[in-house]
């Protein structure tokens, strides 16, 4: 059985909300974060840079999230903007509105306190690579046991770089309630600092890298509470997925959804008073300021009768900022 967390992510759910670009674990030689979230304070939800709080409201509904995961840099490094944003999205979206947070520090039970008061419902830590094997006896175990106590549900979120049966064995003593382990990727952001480490890409994939994922699920992928996050499934299922929901959320009557998340419509450089005059029901098309947009297969088959001259089939991403994917001519 998986978190609620992962189960909504696995949906294509969740929000992501990245709140904060700096952390003070500044030699994490696989840390992801490309150049334009490393070091920064900007806010982003998804992909849409947060100007005011009802960008991240309006993010939410686009993609009708059900629930919404923090992560930074380090988002207990600044606690009054996390713990705002958690109020403000169970305030707006209810307490079934569930919340993650992903933190490489221990942050202490104020912070604990603070995070739960505020409406995080999970938190996901990520000890640093150099003691693992080692935590049993650390704040890295007490944090586990301080959160539960505090109405968090504690557990590990961890690259996978090799395996470690201690995460098991937090488990099995009720410190933590599962550990995800995410493959091994190399990235825009790490992937000079990762081949200066000796890794190497997996044939045939884009971010996996390769070797450990066998060896870690022989160790570890037998317990009950331990999640394989396989990079095809992040990057294919989970991003198409969250699109999708995005697509079905804002499409038009007349917008096609397609496999890939994608909306799909037709565009016709005429006004308006042509397609009125034409008679085309309303619900195929809407009038733009220099433009129609309208049904794809209308668009073909008015040109192919000789009722509009040309045209183009567009593809574009349901995101806020619409970016087109392709571009089609018609004539």
């Amino acid at each position: 059985m998986h978190s609620k967390g992962c189960e909504q992510c696995a949906k294509g759910g969740k929000m992501v909300l990245f709140v904060y670009g700096y952390c003070d674990q500044r030699d994490c030689f696989y840390c992801p974060l490309g150049e334009n979230r490393k070091n920064v304070t900007d806010v982003y939800a998804n992909e849409r840079l947060v100007e005011d709080d009802e960008d991240v409201i309006t993010e939410a509904k686009r993609m009708d999230a059900l629930g919404t995961s923090i992560t930074g840099g380090e988002p207990q490094e600044a606690m009054a903007k996390t713990t705002r944003y958690l109020s403000l999205l169970k305030d707006e979206f209810g307490e079934d509105h569930h919340t993650h947070l992903y933190t490489g520090i221990t942050g202490g039970r104020e912070n604990m306190r603070k995070l739960s008061e505020a409406g995080l419902d999970e938190i996901r830590f990520h000890p640093p690579f150099e003691l693992w094997g080692d935590l049993h006896e650390t704040e890295w175990e007490d944090i586990l046991y301080i959160a539960r106590e505090e109405g968090l549900t504690p557990a590990f979120e961890i690259p996978g770089i090799r395996p470690e049966e201690e995460f098991l064995e937090l488990i099995d003593e009720g410190a933590a309630e599962f550990c995800n382990i995410n493959e091994f990727e190399m990235s825009d952001g790490n992937f000079r600092r990762m081949k200066e480490q000796g890794y190497e890409l997996k044939d045939g994939h884009m971010s996996a890298v390769e070797g450990s994922r066998e060896e870690i699920l022989d160790v570890m992928g037998d317990h009950e509470k331990v999640y394989f996050c396989t990079s095809v499934f992040k990057d294919a299922a989970q991003h198409r997925r969250r699109l999708k929901r995005m697509a079905r959320t804002i499409r038009r009557p007349f917008d096609e959804v397609t496999d890939d998340g994608t909306l799909v419509y037709g565009k016709a450089m005429v006004d308006g008073d042509r397609f009125e005059s034409l008679g085309v029901p309303e619900e195929f098309y809407t009038v733009k300021s220099d433009h129609v947009e309208v049904a794809w297969w209308l668009l073909e088959e008015m040109i192919e009768e000789g009722d509009l001259d040309e045209g183009e089939i567009v593809e574009q991403y349901p995101t806020y900022d619409g970016q087109v994917v392709e571009r089609t001519p018609v004539a």
